[in-house]
């Protein structure tokens, strides 16, 4: 029996979430995060089409997590050379892509809203270490076990168990004190 037909519903499946990792990232950039979400999947498929259907999600979010820190290697070489040699054109004209991240809730408050809030939560992965921040979006959107988590990332468990409690306490932190309403540094008490 083949596989073929499995392998790509994973594919299908696993899109949309590794597409909403890879946005995290790669902060915000739609047309790089599907780039690499979409050379991470043909990897998959060419590589690993014979392996059992239960080692697809480690092996999959193994390969996006290479090519993403390929990614923010290639970029830390052109930011060296763009500040050298640029001729000062920093400004792409590319807006975020934190849309992605909202609910398509009807009605412009609660879009307003669902954006605001995508946007903090984004802007707070985003200040975790890398390390936090593979092991919190693994862990958390991809719902991976720690075993799965620490495969992917080549750590041991107990890293995992680690970084996953120091994202989560970091992320409640900055969020509860970005939070007006939690008491945080911008809530006036009458």
């Amino acid at each position: 029996m083949s596989t073929r037909p499995a392998l790509e519903r994973f594919c299908l499946e696993v899109r949309p979430r590794a597409l909403r990792l890879a946005l995290l990232e790669t902060s915000g950039n739609s047309h790089v995060a599907a780039d690499l979400v979409h050379d991470s999947l043909e990897r998959l498929v060419a590589r690993y089409p014979d392996k059992p259907e239960a080692e697809w999600a480690p092996l999959f979010y193994g390969i996006l997590r290479n090519r993403i820190t390929d990614w923010h290697r290639r970029r830390k070489v052109e930011r060296v050379f763009d500040f050298f040699f640029a001729g000062g054109d920093e400004a792409d004209g590319e807006a975020p892509g934190w849309e992605s991240l909202a609910d398509e809730a009807p009605g412009p408050e609660q879009q307003v809203g669902s954006l605001q809030l995508a946007g903090r939560i984004a802007d707070a992965v985003a200040r975790l270490s890398s390390r936090q921040r593979q092991v919190f979006l693994l862990r958390e959107m991809e719902d991976m076990t720690i075993a799965d988590t620490a495969r992917v990332i080549n750590i041991s468990e107990g890293s995992v168990k680690t970084h996953h409690l120091r994202a989560l306490t970091r992320l409640r932190e900055w969020l509860r004190d970005d939070n007006p309403a939690s008491g945080g540094p911008d809530h006036h008490a009458d």
